[in-house]
């Protein structure tokens, strides 16, 4: 699976659990010290990054000899280095979304043609509710390969003998995949794909009888860096690593049901903080717009990057990516948000009261470097902040009250009146909740941070 929040080993599991240090190491350099004895003038470098750990991943699995292996395409399908596997058991589609738009093309009905290039002949494949033209791409593809595809039924539709099906996960997964043998599957390969339903594209899958292990799995299940919370006394951490607009709504509405929709305390006030970063080609202004009705009083904007400097953390190192690309992007982020408040209405009512100046925030004489202020032609009147590396950011965001994270430094005075101000306001709130959204790498620095264990 991909990508990995905080080591790198999260992408090869057996058994659910990450493989060891000593047999990523013995098998990577089994497996680059192959390579380099056998290419040849035409194909002088290594692979590439994702493509080294895909051919890593496949040699692991085969020489641990494993009963099933479950992959995880990298980007699209069709062209993905994982698309070698001839003769799977199963294929299996997720929600489509917007996202890769450079590789995958611009519009859902692309996508979904090169999502269909997993299909293989006479391989059961399965798909979940999708918008029509997209779910007719898949069709069609489906039938141009041979492949008998199916839509999955409602978990409900799974609930026999008045046995109410719970989830772990607290949104349902972008996909549900069933057990690799499930009741019907070797009909299902008799059953024509042409074959439709009133009113549906695709004949449904039928739904089986669930054994007590697939129940208990369901209601176990976990997925660190998706819908995760983690309290800590005052601060509670809301992590979520959606980064398309789909996804990101299906985010707002977890955190508002899960954050917002608790009675604020009596005992004090509640702070609400977004901190956010996007990646690639995606289009931040409209993820950003998506996250207004949170109401959030900060906005914070930072790379993902866990310290300034990343030269002893190899896990998290982004050889496409420079320091000061990251920081720009995350100074368009703020000007984003900026604009999209004052688009809004102005200045915002839910804005704590410390923070407003005739309706402005007054830039003050800068005393510090901790925190990047962009040149702006006026006073911004957002409290957003932007934070070279996430240690800086969250402990500002914390103030000492994470017993993981350490309160901030006597010389990290801050130049923006938003993070003096809201200093304080974060030391004293009776409670202090925190969304985490936008990048999975974004994440992955930020559960590294929270819980040191991970990176053991």
């Amino acid at each position: 699976s991909s990508p990995h929040l905080v080591q790198v080993r999260e992408r090869i599991r057996i058994n659910g659990q990450p493989i060891s240090k000593e047999l990523f190491s013995k098998y990577f350099w089994l497996v680059y010290n192959r390579l380099e004895e056998t290419k040849g003038p035409e194909h002088a470098s290594m692979p590439a990054y994702f493509r080294f750990l895909t051919i890593m991943a496949f040699h692991v699995f085969l020489q641990e000899k494993v009963d099933l292996a479950v992959v995880e395409v990298g980007i699209g399908g069709a062209y993905d280095c994982t698309n070698i596997i001839r003769a799977p058991v199963v294929c299996g589609i997720s929600s489509l979304g917007i996202d890769h738009t450079s590789i995958l093309g611009d519009t859902m009905e692309k996508i979904a043609w090169q999502k269909g290039g997993i299909f293989k002949p006479g391989v059961p494949a399965f798909t979940v509710a999708q918008p029509e033209r997209p779910l007719e791409v898949l069709r069609d593809r489906a039938q141009e390969r041979e492949c008998p595809l199916y839509l999955c039924p409602e978990l409900d539709a799974f609930e026999g003998d008045h046995r109410a099906l719970a989830l772990g996960l607290a949104v349902a997964p972008r996909f549900s995949a069933g057990h690799p043998s499930p009741p019907g599957l070797g009909e299902l390969k008799e059953v024509p794909p042409g074959v439709e339903l009133v009113g549906r594209p695709l004949p449904l899958a039928p739904a089986f009888q669930p054994t007590d292990a697939m129940i208990q799995g369901l209601r176990d299940t976990e997925w660190l860096g998706r819908t995760q919370v983690l309290p800590r006394g005052a601060v509670t951490w809301y992590l979520d690593g959606a980064h398309t607009t789909s996804s990101i709504q299906a985010c707002v509405r977890w955190f508002r049901q899960a954050a917002l929709s608790r009675d604020k305390p009596h005992d004090g006030s509640e702070v609400r903080v977004l901190l956010f970063n996007a990646t690639g080609d995606r289009d931040t202004a409209a993820l950003l717009k998506l996250l207004l009705p949170c109401h959030f009083d900060y906005a914070v904007f930072c790379p993902n990057f866990t310290e300034v400097s990343v030269a002893n953390n190899a896990d998290q190192q982004n050889f496409n990516v420079t320091l000061e690309n990251a920081l720009t992007r995350c100074l368009e982020n703020q000007r984003t948000w900026t604009r999209l408040l004052e688009e809004k209405g102005g200045q915002d009512p839910w804005l704590p009261a410390p923070l407003r100046t005739g309706g402005l925030l007054q830039p003050t004489p800068p005393r510090g470097t901790l925190l990047l202020v962009p040149p702006a032609p006026r006073p911004l009147n957002s409290p957003s902040l932007v934070f070279p590396c996430l240690a800086q950011a969250l402990r500002w965001v914390a103030q000492g009250r994470d017993p993981r994270l350490a309160a901030p430094t006597a010389t990290g005075a801050h130049p923006h009146p938003a993070a003096s101000s809201g200093a304080v306001l974060l030391r004293e709130a009776a409670a202090v909740r925190v969304l985490v959204t936008g990048s999975l790498h974004l994440v992955g620095g930020v559960l590294r941070l929270l819980d040191p264990t991970l990176s053991q």
